[in-house]
């Protein structure tokens, strides 16, 4: 037999309209967690500073209730792009989020941030968009279309952390909310006009079928083992975002300095995990990897506990945080499209989707619960809890709940992080 008869088939290319509409809604969703991400690093000091501020329990509920808001609304939103389409979804969505942009900028008190952040959340297109997407691509090209997308988000998340400090100390932390309205409102003409309309009939109705599709994704065990990992995973990053903030200031870091430590973080972070991705999809190495990075999630959060105001401290145990966290965050959702029932994907990755963002409400709302009421010992000790309970092995099969397969543990004996 000759070797052109044992060829694997040629690569299928995305078609320039399918780039395009890809590159476009990557745009899109990257500006959507954008307003999240680029306030993370400056929203809890900013926060403290608008009267009733002083209470650590509201300013840990304006960072988390954006999640809350998304989780809630991502169904209804799909839904009604069914019924509407999902262009006038996605212009509707961007509205909502630019209204809260404004209100968030121009808040007089924390109450008024707090429904500014609400509002932003409430246009919950980030399924919409991925529907949209789907609908513009074939099946040969479509896993690149959303990795795109992913990518994109992932980057948006990098760049906020170096830019929120930056932008925060030249317009203000107001100004980064006006900034990210303009741009929503920006989006709606990117959508409107540079992204193409889906062929008649691309987009389903639902019906039976889909609550079919939902009642088996909710009892598949392997798949809740991952949506409970993607929940704890994002509650421990914003809870860790109410407090990191204060804890680099009171380590002689100004507010405007802060990118100076996210920056050498990230890039160090971006170098230990690239080599790794690779790993994650081999045969009998994934596990290990994922392990791993398991591990070295709980063991970032002993050392934030043990820094005290030693700024090299704070920064290697973000450094550790950071290399766990990007590669759990972009192997997670590989693991659901690869676990999930064929015919059922769609249902998968819309319940991991609302569990993110419910993980982002419980972290935020928890951390300042706790710094309110336990103080930063007591914060510190429940998030070395979660990160040892989502590393727990799966007890069916042995894959990885959250990627991981190490033992839970109390965390009794961490130091005290003085603020």
């Amino acid at each position: 037999m000759s070797d052109s008869a044992v060829e694997s088939p040629p690569k299928v290319r995305m078609t320039r309209t399918e780039f395009r509409a890809t590159a476009y809604l990557a745009g899109v969703s990257g500006l959507r967690m954008l307003g999240l991400f680029i306030v993370l690093p400056v929203l809890a000091l900013y926060a403290a500073s608008l009267p009733g501020g002083g209470d650590p329990a509201m300013i840990g509920f304006a960072i988390g209730v954006y999640g809350l808001a998304q989780a809630v609304l991502q169904i209804p939103f799909g839904w009604a792009s069914d019924r509407v389409g999902r262009k006038p979804a996605i212009a509707f969505g961007l509205v909502v989020f630019a209204a809260g942009s404004f209100v968030a900028a121009w808040a007089p008190d924390i109450v008024w941030l707090a429904a500014g952040r609400t509002l932003q959340g409430a246009g919950a297109v980030s399924a919409v968009v991925m529907a949209l997407a789907a609908d513009l691509t074939r099946d040969e090209v479509r896993t690149r279309a959303m990795a795109m997308i992913g990518i994109t988000i992932g980057a948006t998340f990098a760049v906020s952390l170096v830019a929120g400090p930056v932008l925060g100390s030249t317009i203000g932390v107001p100004g980064i909310f006006v900034l990210t309205g303009l741009l929503a409102i920006a989006a709606i003409a990117v959508v409107q006009f540079g992204v193409p309309d889906p062929a008649a009939g691309a987009r389903g109705h639902g019906g039976a079928g889909e609550r079919v599709a939902l009642r088996r994704v909710l009892a598949d065990p392997q798949l809740l083992r991952l949506d409970f990992g993607i929940f704890t995973l994002h509650a421990i990053l914003m809870a860790l975002f109410v407090q990191v903030p204060f804890a680099l200031r009171d380590a002689g870091i100004a507010p405007s300095r802060h990118w100076m430590v996210y920056l050498p973080v990230l890039v160090v972070s971006v170098g230990v995990v690239l080599p790794l991705f690779r790993s994650v999809d081999r045969p009998g190495r994934g596990k290990a990897v994922l392990t791993g990075a398991i591990a070295a999630l709980v063991a970032s959060l002993l050392i934030l506990a043990a820094a005290r105001s030693s700024l090299a401290t704070i920064v290697a145990g973000l450094a550790v945080f950071f290399c766990a966290f990007n590669l759990l965050e972009a192997s997670l959702p590989s693991m659901v499209s690869r676990f999930a029932p064929r015919g059922s994907r769609g249902s998968a990755i819309g319940v991991f989707s609302g569990m993110q963002y419910l993980g982002m409400f419980a972290g935020g709302a928890s951390g300042g619960l706790l710094l309110k009421h336990a103080g930063p010992r007591g914060g510190l000790r429940l998030r070395c809890r979660a990160g040892g309970v989502v590393a727990r092995r799966g007890r069916d099969d042995g894959e990885p709940a959250g990627g991981g397969g190490i033992h839970s543990f109390d965390g009794k004996d961490l130091t005290r992080w003085h603020r």
